[in-house]
């Protein structure tokens, strides 16, 4: 099954050759091209791709160049692996009456250049006529996942920094049989700017007392639960539970665990009725413990977590006793302000082990904005 895949991953990148030329050999200096990004604004979001020109120089002049002449707004990208690359740049795609001549532009114009680079998640690479490494120009590569298969057969010349969900995003789009697009994505436009650091991540910038601000509203099979923050005791795991909750991260998921007397628990990826997104996915870290002498009593809200105790990540669970034995062990973030009545509730579940026999969702995690 691998070989069948890698078959037709490699079978998609072979492109059709266009007629020959003189090979693109850039005119501005390696130093002027050092530090400029590519911002490819397209019908699903943003991508932003660092160029890499100490490692294709070549190929980045040549990409600089057609931005600026905007031969890739309004392109759209032709062909795909489902989260495993997406395939772009083609000229011929500006009409989408034609199809039977994607892929085939926009090629032939700048010689190989080898690098040590690899083919990593947000890899961007030219895409060559197969057999002829010296066949690159516009169409390029994304890899959406690590493609070490690609290594060593494709001059790499940008690398994603900010938006690889939307390049997931786009892998997803419907194929025919051969892996061509059957739903337009285009390019709306690139263009080339100074570098600039990624945005952070939301809620990274705000203070504890904006942060305080927030409440998050749990809406459960037994009733909405509204819970309020301590930032001023665990900042970071306030700052992650809000990242998630605002991505919809936590809608759909179930409580897992129930044990009377003791907790309710919930936000386990596993248990999600859909799949989480590229975006969601890549919000999974761990958060290094913040203890505090808030004691686990009845409506306190903290992190579940593994042997190590900087292993929190998703999962949180709502005390429904006084649980002393948690206390200075595990971060508490938060309290039920109302819903309580809710929480008992899914707290008298029946049970088969600490699982609930019938499924207790947890529907959707609304911000409530300061």
């Amino acid at each position: 099954m691998k070989h069948r895949l890698w078959r037709l991953l490699l079978g998609l990148l072979c492109a059709t050759p266009t007629a020959a030329q003189e090979p693109f050999v850039a005119t501005l200096p390696v130093e002027e091209m050092r530090e400029k990004q590519l911002v490819v604004e397209t019908t699903e979001g943003t991508v932003v791709i660092d160029l890499l020109a100490d490692a294709a120089p070549n190929h980045v002049g040549l990409i600089m160049q057609q931005a600026t002449e905007g031969v890739f707004d309004g392109t759209s990208f032709h062909r795909m692996v489902l989260r495993g690359i997406v395939q772009g740049g083609d000229p011929n795609t500006k009409d989408a009456s034609a199809p039977d001549q994607y892929g085939r532009g926009g090629l032939g114009l700048v010689a190989a250049e080898p690098s040590g680079e690899t083919h990593s998640a947000g890899t961007v690479s030219a895409i060559t006529v197969a057999g002829d490494p010296d066949s690159g120009g516009t169409q390029f590569l994304i890899c959406v996942v690590d493609q070490p298969g690609l290594d060593g057969q494709y001059t790499i010349w940008g690398r994603v920094v900010a938006g690889l969900p939307v390049i997931a995003r786009i892998s997803e789009t419907p194929v025919d049989a051969n892996g061509n697009a059957t739903e337009r994505v285009e390019i709306l436009s690139a263009t080339v700017r100074d570098w600039a650091p990624a945005p952070p991540p939301s809620f990274t910038t705000d203070s504890v007392e904006e942060l305080a601000g927030y409440q998050a509203v749990l809406e459960t099979d037994a009733g909405p639960v509204t819970i309020e923050f301590f930032p001023d005791r665990a900042p970071e795991h306030v700052r992650n539970f809000l990242r998630l909750a605002d991505t919809g991260f936590y809608d759909g998921m179930a409580f897992h665990r129930v044990v009377p007397g003791f907790v309710i628990q919930t936000g386990f990826p596993p248990t999600r009725s859909t799949p989480l997104s590229e975006e969601q996915r890549m919000l999974i870290q761990n958060i290094s413990l913040e203890v505090s002498d808030t004691r686990h009593v009845k409506g306190i809200v903290s992190m579940a977590r593994g042997d190590d105790p900087d292993s929190a990540q998703t999962s949180f669970f709502i005390v429904t006793d006084t649980s002393p034995e948690l206390d200075g062990v595990y971060s508490a973030f938060g309290r039920v302000v109302s819903g309580i009545e809710a929480v008992e509730q899914i707290e008298q579940s029946p049970t088969n082990g600490e699982e609930p026999v019938t499924r207790v969702e947890l529907r959707a995690v609304r911000l409530v904005a300061p």
